[in-house]
């Protein structure tokens, strides 16, 4: 342990505007997107349609694929749903269901059957010479259409990230075609990605995308359709468009960031590296800002079914953390991808106390008054975070930035664990509990 000791700085509440735009009704846009499209001309009378799935946490996914059930069966189609989430779910159809099941999306309430199956037929190879798997229960449809939100990727860059065209060749080519899609890396991931998702166009019966997106505030902010013969050249376009609208952390460089949690329904890899700054992907270099000397990571969602896919990119660890990983889901998950560095546990500690003290110690700064923390609940939710005194000029003159408290120590108990419940009672961690009281600091 280091000799020298850091007194904790207080902390204080900091809400982050943002004048993004929000549909009042989503579900609404994506029944009336479907309505309008050319839909009708691509699949006849009573044909059977597939409409993908996905495990990301897309907000109101459950109201917004009944939605889109309801408006495929008042324009005389037989649709049904199919899981598309590669090798998500522990790679199982029995996974990949319950995976919709948390998320709200059951044959009961979506009004249509489900189909999870992880059977694949095999439509020919790439230019790597590797296969191309394609979801058989969708290929044998008279139709798809592909819902799903476009968002900047977790590990790369390019012209194709997260979306529509990820969800037809990563997502529907389940295990088996995520795997050859990840096969090479980053390098064949940016290749592939067009390059399959061009063939898979003409391949099979893709029908329409509705593609998602989201702002800052976890909101949905626009519903597009989008022609399948369009789609490489519009979602380029929306892709844009949704980094534009993302949660960023507002401070270039911070010594200390606390995370509450990690999990797969805050970010697909568990926490975000376009908003901490850190890749953590082999051959590649971390992203410019912000730029983090020590991260730490208090808890695993229970949402993630044990998967801490991404405690790599964290410095320290608490040992019910590390208690709670079960190695099966993350093993599956980063054995797919490749990227295996984000699967490294870290130093861990008994306690969020003793995280902290840590961090604080090892942050390369001297005096507590000196370091720049910053604690959010988790990547996804970034409206409210709590900053240090050193970070105190940086908010004052931030257009977006605004204090809500006054400087108070953080709210650790007498057993090490800090509340974070009475710090983000709004957050996902915070509506968990609603039966007790809430109080604020």
């Amino acid at each position: 342990m280091s000799p020298i000791s850091i007194e904790f700085p207080n902390v204080a509440r900091v809400r982050q505007r943002t004048a993004f735009p929000a549909l009042n009704d989503a579900p609404s846009a994506v029944a009336e997107a479907i309505r309008t499209s050319h839909i009708t001309a691509r699949i006849p009378k009573g044909g059977r349609v597939a409409l993908t799935v996905g495990s990301r946490g897309i907000v109101g996914i459950d109201r917004i694929t009944r939605a889109a059930v309801a408006s495929l069966k008042g324009l005389g189609f037989a649709p049904f749903v199919v899981a598309a989430m590669g090798s998500h779910g522990k790679g199982t159809a029995e996974g990949q269901r319950a995976l919709l099941a948390e998320l709200g999306v059951t044959e009961e309430s979506i009004g249509c059957p489900i189909r999870s199956e992880m059977e694949t037929v095999s439509l020919g190879t790439n230019s790597f010479g590797l296969p191309i798997h394609f979801d058989r229960n969708a290929f044998d449809a008279d139709g798809i259409v592909l819902l799903n939100r476009i968002k900047p990727h977790t590990s790369f860059t390019g012209r194709y990230e997260s979306g529509l065209l990820k969800m037809l060749t990563i997502g529907l080519g389940k295990q088996e075609g995520a795997a050859q899609v990840h096969k090479l890396g980053l390098p064949g991931l940016r290749a592939l990605l067009p390059e399959v998702g061009a063939f898979l166009l003409r391949k099979t019966p893709v029908a329409l995308g509705i593609a998602l997106l989201e702002n800052a505030e976890e909101r949905t902010a626009k519903v597009e359709a989008v022609e399948p013969e369009e789609l490489l050249e519009v979602e380029p376009r929306l892709l844009d468009e949704a980094r534009q609208m993302m949660g960023r952390l507002p401070f270039d460089q911070i010594d200390v960031l606390i995370v509450g949690e990690l999990g797969k329904n805050y970010s697909g890899t568990g926490m975000d590296p376009n908003v901490i700054g850190r890749q953590r992907v082999e051959t590649m270099p971390d992203l410019p800002r912000p730029v983090i000397t020590r991260l730490a990571v208090l808890d695993l969602s229970p949402e993630t079914q044990g998967n801490a896919t991404g405690i790599g990119l964290a410095d320290l660890t608490t040992d019910r953390l590390v208690r709670q990983i079960d190695p099966e889901p993350m093993r599956v998950n980063c054995f797919t991808s490749n990227f295996l560095t984000r699967a490294r546990i870290p130093l861990a500690l008994p306690t969020d106390r003793e995280v902290i003290s840590m961090s604080l110690q090892t942050c390369w700064r001297l005096d507590g008054s000196q370091v720049r923390m910053v604690v959010i609940p988790n990547t996804l939710e970034l409206e409210t975070m709590y900053v240090s005194p050193a970070l105190a000029d940086e908010v004052s003159g931030g257009e977006t930035l605004s204090f809500a408290s006054d400087f108070a120590p953080l709210p650790i108990g007498p057993e090490g664990m800090l509340d974070q419940r009475r710090m983000f009672p709004n957050s996902v961690q915070g509506r968990r509990q609603v039966s007790e009281p809430i109080h604020h600091i």
